[in-house]
């Protein structure tokens, strides 16, 4: 289940306690509910949905961006840079640093660096987080990989995996986008939520199938 799957039932995730009113509800952080949606999303099976609104086609050009590296002080990547150097590109978008579902994401594409570095693939991590709070992630998962931060959310939008969850704010959904090194949208990974524990894994049997 994808993050925006929950949000039509995200006023009722709480309710099965007495401890959280109606109000307590509403205040509840943006981390409380990130926490409970991936917890929920992995145990729920997949729902069937539509591609969501404003999803790049596969075949077409990737999305522009310009965003700040949390790995490199804020300073600027944009995707022709990264284009330049030759390589593939992973660009994969979270909701929210240091939650569950994104800390074991994370740790599995850190965990695999190596394999893709031998398909000539970098890793790229966007989410809405400020470049403080990424690099913190960064710093303390030891992440070698560049994760950059999309605060007002409009690359998101771009990639179609911008979310706006009442009560909770904004959010990036959990999608993984492979572009080749002339910048063509090759592959999107939808129901990643569902999937991370074995994400990364799908990832590099994707790219050996495109790169063969």
């Amino acid at each position: 289940m994808k993050v925006e799957q929950l949000i039509a039932i995200a006023p009722f995730l709480f309710m099965g306690s007495n401890s959280y009113s109606t109000p307590q509800r509403q205040n509840l952080s943006r981390k409380a509910f990130l926490t409970t949606t991936t917890t929920t999303a992995l145990a729920i099976p997949q729902i069937a949905r539509a591609e969501p609104p404003g999803l790049p086609a596969v075949g077409t050009k990737a999305p522009d961006f310009a965003l700040p590296n949390a790995r490199d002080e804020g300073n600027i990547v944009e995707l022709k840079t990264l284009l330049k150097t030759g390589k593939w590109t992973v660009l994969y978008f979270y909701p929210g640093a240091f939650t569950t579902g994104c800390t074991l994401e994370a740790r599995g594409f850190q965990r695999d660096l190596e394999q893709y570095r031998s398909l000539n693939t970098q890793i790229v991590g966007v989410s809405v987080d400020p470049v403080e709070k990424n690099a913190q992630f960064c710093q303390a998962e030891a992440l070698d990989f560049i994760l950059l931060s999309d605060a007002n959310g409009i690359i998101s939008k771009k990639y179609g995996s911008a979310l706006q969850v009442p009560g909770f704010g904004s959010f990036s959904n959990r999608q993984t986008y492979v572009i080749d090194p002339k910048g063509e949208l090759r592959w999107v990974f939808l129901d990643v939520e569902s999937r991370v524990p074995r994400h990364s894994g799908e990832v590099l049997e994707k790219l050996r199938e495109l790169e063969a």
